[in-house]
């Protein structure tokens, strides 16, 4: 702890010069380790400063024979248990890759616009859960779908341990409901992919010549104005090598969306490059499988009856309309739990 805390002062000091926030790489990477050690040593100051406050509160009770003093220590340590329990998951968070920053991308799988809208339920149960954990979400890509729902989507997603916390989503999530866009109203069931890659930094790991690319540009379809349909402002990034293609439209700025395309591109080499070296990753990110029946890692059931249930893990809870409001904490942290037991 001493030694956080004299790394802590340190990288203060650093911040209280002028230059420094004259490099915003550096000073981005700074804040965000500023931020972990404060996440590290918040929690541990708060629970001893409680217990030693709870200490004197029992002493005053036995003094004044007063009762009603317990109830303020029941409810401090309450309070102290679920720091413990915050503090128990931030150290299952042990991987290299656990720190960084996220691209999660979301693909539809078969079932036209009943696929495409599950795939926009998706994207907004991510979007509620960053809200939740204070995690900053911004679209990099959206291809929007014809009827309702979207095609594609690439989301950033920042936040202190984002790839550690959201790195169990990826894999097939399977709905079931009573169709919206069925005349007859039937039962339908619907896929979509998820797909989780950790955001790499422009100078770290992963080399991209200029020659083994192919950047096209285009004309952006979808909303935003009569700009993006009159300019060539979307981009398109063909990874020669690898066979890699990526794209994005969402900036009405070529530039904006090249370099947002190629922020995707780096994940995804980086991606690759980590299954094609390191057999262990094979156990953090779920391979992709067909987005089909049987391939599922987790349900969401509407009809007949109401059911989320994380097929790896079989937690499993009622208040599936929580879960797609962004409440999918207990499936987050009991995969965490398992992948730690296994490892």
């Amino acid at each position: 702890m001493e030694t956080l805390r004299a790394r802590l002062a340190k990288l203060e000091e650093e911040m209280n010069d002028q230059k420094f926030w004259e490099d915003q790489k550096r000073s981005e990477t700074t804040l965000r380790e500023v931020s972990a050690i404060k996440n590290s040593i918040e929690p541990v100051e708060r629970i001893s400063t409680t217990l030693r406050e709870a200490g004197q509160l029992v002493d005053l009770a036995e003094e004044t024979g007063d009762p009603s003093v317990f109830d303020e220590v029941s409810s401090d340590l309450e309070a102290v248990e679920k720091d413990l329990d915050a503090l128990e998951l931030s150290l299952l968070f042990s991987d290299p890759d656990d720190k960084r920053d996220v691209i999660l991308s979301i693909h539809p799988g078969a079932g036209g616009t009943e696929s495409m809208d599950w795939a926009a339920m998706l994207l907004r149960m991510y979007k509620r859960f960053c809200e939740r954990k204070g995690f900053d979400a911004r679209i990099l890509d959206l291809l929007p779908g014809e009827e309702a729902g979207i095609k594609s989507v690439s989301m950033e997603v920042k936040g202190t341990n984002a790839y550690g916390t959201l790195k169990s989503e990826s894999g097939v999530h399977r709905l079931v409901r009573l169709s919206p866009f069925d005349a007859a109203h039937r039962r339908h069931t619907s896929f979509a992919s998820v797909f989780v890659y950790p955001e790499i930094e422009s100078n770290l790991e992963v080399e991209i010549k200029d020659d083994d690319i192919r950047v096209d540009t285009y004309r952006a379809s979808g909303a935003g104005g009569q700009h993006v349909n009159k300019t060539d402002s979307a981009v398109r990034i063909t990874h020669m090598p690898s066979g890699i293609v990526v794209q994005c439209q969402s900036e009405r700025s070529q530039h904006r969306n090249r370099d947002n395309a190629m922020k995707i591109l780096r994940a995804r080499l980086y991606h690759l490059k980590m299954e094609e070296e390191r057999a262990r990753l094979s156990k953090m990110i779920e391979t992709q499988k067909d987005i089909a029946w049987g391939s599922q890692i987790r349900s969401y059931v509407l009809h007949p009856y109401t059911l989320a249930k994380d097929h790896r893990t079989a937690v499993e809870t009622s208040g599936v309309h929580d879960v797609l409001d962004g409440g999918i904490e207990e499936f987050i942290e009991a995969f965490l739990h398992k992948y730690s037991a296994r490892n």
